[in-house]
C-alpha cells in the first residue's frame, strides 16, 4: 500500500517540529528547548506534539540524529565529487572541516558536552543509528583503502598490549568483526584523533591565541598524515 496523504502530514509534521527544535538548539541552547515552546511555534498545544514524539528526550536524540545525518551526507556529497581514492580522503577531511566551521553550533552540540537526553549505545536509537552511519563514512574510506593499496602497519604483535586489547573489543563490537589487522585500526584511530582533535580546536576557537586563520595548518595535517596511508596528498586548489 502506498503512502496515504495521513502518513504525508504526520511526516511533514515530524520534519516540522524537528526543524524548530534544531533551531531552539542551535539559537538558544538546550535549557530553552521544550515540547511547549515548540507548541507554542506551530500553534499546537504541547499534548498534541506527544502524538509525535513521546518525551522530550525523545525529541533531543531525533535532532542530534538529524543533525548527524546532515553532516553524513555532506561529506558523502564530498566524497563522491572526488573521484579517485587519494582525493576521497582529503576531500572527507576537509568536507568534514567545512561543515564544522559552516556548522559551528550543531558541531558543538554533537561533538563538545553530550546533551541531557543523549545516551551513546543505546539500540534502536535514531541519533545512535545516524552517529554510526557517520562514523562509518570514515570507516568504510578505510576499507576500502587497504583492501586496494594495503599500506605499512605494525604487526598486532607490535601493537601495545593494554591499546591492542581495547582494539580488538572495538574490531568485534563496534566494527563488526571486520577482517581488518589491529595495526589498521590503530592508525584509523590515530587519524581520527589527528583530524578530529584539529577541527575541534578550530572550532571551539583555541587556536585564535596564534591563528588567525587555520586552514594552512589543517593542510599541513594532512599533507603529513596522507604519505602514511600511502596517499598522494594536493593542495585544495588543484582539486
Amino acid at each position: 500500500m502506498g503512502e496515504t496523504r495521513r502518513d504525508r502530514l504526520r511526516a511533514a509534521t515530524m520534519v516540522e517540529i524537528t526543524q524548530i527544535a534544531r533551531h531552539i538548539l542551535v539559537e538558544e541552547g538546550p535549557r530553552a528547548l521544550s515540547l511547549r515552546a515548540i507548541a507554542r511555534q506551530m500553534g499546537m498545544t504541547a499534548p498534541a506534539l506527544y502524538r509525535y514524539f513521546g518525551s522530550r528526550d525523545e525529541l533531543v536524540r531525533h535532532v542530534v540524529g538529524d543533525m548527524f545525518k546532515d553532516l553524513t551526507d555532506a561529506l558523502q556529497r564530498s566524497i563522491d565529487a572526488a573521484g579517485d581514492l587519494d582525493g576521497k580522503f582529503l576531500a572527507a577531511a576537509r568536507g568534514f572541516r567545512r561543515w564544522a566551521l559552516d556548522h559551528r553550533r550543531e558541531y558543538e552540540l554533537l561533538f563538545g558536552a553530550p546533551l541531557p537526553g543523549v545516551r551513546h549505545g543505546e539500540e534502536n536509537d535514531f541519533a545512535e543509528e545516524c552517529a554510526r552511519a557517520f562514523g562509518w563514512t570514515f570507516v568504510n574510506l578505510f576499507l576500502e583503502l587497504w583492501r586496494k593499496r594495503p599500506f605499512p602497519c605494525p604487526p598486532d604483535e607490535e601493537v601495545r598490549p593494554r591499546l591492542r586489547e581495547q582494539l580488538y573489543r572495538y574490531r568485534e563490537e563496534s566494527l563488526g568483526g571486520a577482517d581488518l589487522p589491529v595495526g589498521v585500526i590503530q592508525m584509523f584511530l590515530q587519524c581520527w584523533v589527528r583530524l578530529q582533535g584539529s577541527v575541534s580546536l578550530e572550532v571551539f576557537g583555541h587556536l585564535d591565541f596564534a591563528l588567525d586563520d587555520p586552514e594552512p595548518m589543517f593542510e599541513l595535517m594532512l599533507e603529513e598524515l596522507a604519505p602514511t596511508l600511502g596517499l598522494k596528498y594536493s593542495p585544495p586548489s588543484e582539486r
